[in-house]
């Protein structure tokens, strides 16, 4: 456990008004963000068969909540972590076309999470998936849809000081690209939190590109899962948010792996029995359609968007004792 207590903190908005903004901010959001990008919402599971490989790994070291249901008493069910490859086979089963998409409120539960300000074991967002040629995986159209969704994320600034002015956290007005491989050329002495600290300080908004694969110094950036996102073709989008002094990520995405990028990743992180999953076996047989997506923090946008100090003020979930007295003689009001 890790808390941030901001000097002089003092919420701009009454429980009852978060709430209200809360709502506000996810239904216009989740409209405009749709519309933008071409996706269609759809209702997505909270849990899956573990023998379906659907499931994500994450970093590739949570292991999900697990349990057993009375009519399938010999089958492993997981609370979802992500949905990165359950979209790309619902893809692959309905009637949608080149670049169409969907988009779900994904809910999920990452027991080990380190609770601080900005992580909680519940995990709320917006999980999207859109079908793109194989041709079109590239740095360029992937930097294409982040410019998108950051547009929409600026909208959503004006739209919130619109009706809630005395709250609103005011966002950089551009995203910068970099790769994980110039931080670490550039501070080599740095562990990569510092980098990214030091990146986002600078500019404002940064999305981090290539996360996953070893650097030169045959180090990682961050562990990431070998089989959904391409780690040459994926990345963060990372704000520098001043009221907690620290990097805010917002969304994790990426243009997904195609059959040679899966072989290459599964071998490098020593997964190769992967390869005979469900959906591991129809994406090596070029079944399932290639992909982009990634995943939007709800309960993050509204902090971002609102000024909080924690996202227990925009989410209802559990914390530590000490974490809940901290926050309460501090003027943070937990849900």
């Amino acid at each position: 456990m890790h808390l941030i207590i901001p000097e002089k903190y003092e919420p701009k908005l009454s429980v009852r008004e978060t709430q209200r903004a809360i709502r506000f901010i996810r239904e216009t959001f989740q409209d405009e963000f749709g519309k933008e990008m071409n996706l269609s919402r759809v209702s997505a599971p909270m849990f899956v068969d573990h023998s379906t490989g659907l499931n994500d790994d994450l970093n590739g070291t949570e292991s999900p909540v697990s349990f057993t249901m009375q009519d399938l008493p010999n089958h492993k069910i997981e609370i979802v972590h992500s949905l990165a490859k359950w979209k790309r086979m619902t893809l692959s089963h309905n009637d949608f076309d080149l670049h169409e998409g969907i988009y779900t409120n994904m809910n999920a539960i990452r027991k080990d999470e380190d609770l601080d300000n900005l992580h909680s074991i519940y995990v709320d967002q917006w999980d999207w998936e859109k079908i793109i040629a194989k041709e079109e995986r590239t740095t360029a159209v992937l930097k294409e849809h982040v410019r998108k969704i950051f547009k929409v994320i600026k909208h959503m600034e004006h739209e919130v000081w619109y009706k809630y002015p005395q709250a609103v956290y005011h966002l950089p007005d551009k995203i910068h690209f970099v790769t994980t491989q110039e931080l670490e050329d550039r501070w080599p002495e740095k562990s990569p939190e510092e980098r990214e600290k030091a990146i986002t300080q600078e500019l404002g908004c940064v999305f981090l590109m290539k996360i996953g694969g070893p650097l030169k110094s045959r180090k990682r950036h961050d562990g990431r899962a070998p089989d959904y996102d391409d780690w040459n073709l994926n990345g963060d989008i990372l704000f520098w948010y001043a009221p907690l002094q620290c990097v805010l990520e917002l969304s994790s995405m990426g243009i997904r792996v195609d059959e040679d990028a899966l072989r290459r990743q599964l071998k490098m992180a020593n997964a190769e029995d992967r390869s005979q999953l469900p959906f591991h076996k129809a994406l090596l047989n070029e079944e399932l359609p290639y992909t982009i997506g990634g995943g939007i923090g709800q309960s993050r946008l509204c902090l971002l968007l609102l000024g909080k100090a924690h996202v227990g003020e925009v989410q209802a979930s559990i914390w530590p004792q000490a974490m809940v007295e901290q926050c309460e003689n501090a003027g943070i009001q937990l849900l």
